[in-house]
């Protein structure tokens, strides 16, 4: 298989799919398009892709169950491109487990930025020895880049790795959201208070007893978050 960064692209119009075709093969990325839903589940298992561009108005299927679909299966970073402007629809394609949201229409080179922070988020590693961390409710092996709870693995996407990574690996200090925005989206996101609040909400809500009374992914108002193990 090519060394390329693969990248699927899913959007019903043409002129987007070859605009996006073109100007990432010109960047050394090998792209793959697809023009509906069960044409983009299809892609996906075929060709694994680093990173996949996600419309949601298809033709066929809906891109929030695509969406569902593919984290199914696979924690590959997903951005959502749509021309659906309101904050709800944002939230919830976060929610869903989007890793990004780009609104329609958009600048390219913005655009390419973001795309190389999702497949740098979902190639990230560790390079030093890691610690597996444990609580009364979970377990973090941050070598294997793995969650269990009840001894079952905690399906996380890329952005909700790097937000615990992050708080984890500074058990017990008060991490600010700027810090944390500009460790996992990147300098340009650090006013973007509202992406951690959704992704601090999905962390809780897959690994706290009690979402609404947290004990290990607590909030700091107005200054940030605090892992407390």
């Amino acid at each position: 298989m090519s060394d390329k960064t693969r990248v699927l692209v899913v959007d019903d119009e043409p002129q987007i799919l070859r605009a996006l075709r073109i100007n990432l093969n010109a960047r050394g990325f090998e792209v793959t398009t697809a023009s509906t839903g069960a044409g983009a589940l299809t892609a996906a298992g075929k060709t694994n892709p680093h990173v996949i561009v996600l419309d949601l108005g298809l033709p066929d299927i809906d891109g929030f169950t695509v969406l569902a679909g593919l984290r199914g299966w696979t924690n590959v970073p997903v951005i959502v491109l749509s021309a659906r402007v309101d904050s709800s629809d944002k939230v919830q394609a976060l929610d869903a487990g989007a890793d990004d949201y780009v609104t329609k229409p958009f600048g390219m080179e913005e655009f390419l930025a973001r795309l190389r922070a999702a497949v740098r988020r979902g190639a990230a590693g560790t390079d030093d020895a890691s610690p597996v961390v444990h609580t009364d409710a979970f377990t973090v092996d941050l070598q294997a880049k793995q969650v269990t709870r009840d001894g079952e693995p905690v399906h996380l996407t890329p952005t909700e790795w790097g937000v615990l990574e992050m708080l984890v690996r500074n058990e017990g200090k008060l991490v600010s959201r700027r810090d944390i925005l500009d460790h996992v989206w990147g300098p340009a996101y650090g006013g973007q208070s509202n992406y951690l609040r959704v992704y601090l909400a999905s962390l809780r809500r897959k690994l706290e007893p009690d979402p609404t009374r947290p004990r290990h992914l607590m909030t700091e108002a107005g200054m940030g978050y605090r892992f407390i193990g």
